[in-house]
């Protein structure tokens, strides 16, 4: 029997990385998983892996109604929606003082407002119906600063207290509210940001050598935190920021003293 067995699983962001993989263990582990994804080839192509034990819904989390449309598809389908994961994000880059307004808008409205979004619409339907569980992507950059990532900073970290709020505000209501921080993990965004580097191998070797494991994390390595989360294992943790990021944050980043 599987760890979440006859759970109603939403996913958000689905289509690849974190979401995919997250998508297809949870079906392993006896849900229900409902796919949403902006990208409809890419979101029906996860489905198909999966089978019979999936559903897709196109969903952009910029769009509140289409949100709201994500969870009353779970609620119509199958009467209940048990476990949420908002994955769904983006990031644009730039100086604080250089990066575009429209970059800016676009990350903070996928990253931050989509996940406010889901919990808003989700969160109902899990008091009405008892309980529930909530898992956001957040991100170790949600944590820390990162040079010309200040849209992407600023929403992880938003995520991250937002996570926070939600958990105790529903924490007698049986509905726990989690989330992961994830290191770099070779997602096709990361995997593209490298090769579109002006150096590809030095980028490469940088991102390696920031984690102490020597090595980028693998998607199926955070869908098994989510998981975790998501499943009774966790039951007396909210609000818990939990890190899985290969050592990278261990490390203060300034050089040891010489031996």
């Amino acid at each position: 029997m599987g760890r979440i067995e006859g759970k109603i699983a939403l996913i958000t962001g689905a289509g690849s990385g974190i979401g995919a993989a997250t998508a297809r263990l949870f079906a392993t582990e006896g849900a229900q998983v409902i796919v949403a994804e902006i990208d409809e080839a890419a979101g029906r192509r996860v489905v198909e892996e999966i089978g019979a034990s999936a559903s897709f819904i196109k969903t952009d989390v910029r769009d509140p109604g289409q949100v709201e449309a994500m969870i009353k598809f779970a609620v119509t389908h199958h009467g209940r929606l048990d476990i949420l994961h908002n994955n769904a994000f983006t990031t644009n880059s730039g100086a604080v003082g250089e990066m575009s307004l429209e970059g800016w808008q676009q990350t903070i409205t996928i990253t931050l407002s989509g996940v406010f979004y889901g919990m808003r619409y989700a969160l109902p339907q899990m008091v009405a119906q008892g309980g529930g569980a909530i898992v956001n992507t957040a991100s170790i950059s949600g944590l820390f600063g990162d040079y010309l990532m200040g849209a992407y900073n600023a929403g992880k970290a938003g995520v991250i207290n937002l996570t926070r709020t939600a958990a105790i505000e529903y924490a007698r209501k049986n509905i726990r509210v989690n989330a992961v921080c994830p290191g770099m993990i070779a997602t096709p965004p990361v995997k593209k940001m490298i090769e579109h580097a002006r150096n590809p191998e030095r980028a490469n070797k940088h991102a390696v050598e920031a984690h102490a494991m020597g090595r980028l994390g693998r998607p199926e390595e955070i869908a098994k935190v989510v998981l975790f989360l998501a499943s009774d294992d966790a039951s007396f943790m909210t609000g818990s920021i939990v890190v899985a990021d290969g050592g990278a944050t261990a490390h203060t980043g300034l050089p040891g003293h010489p031996l």
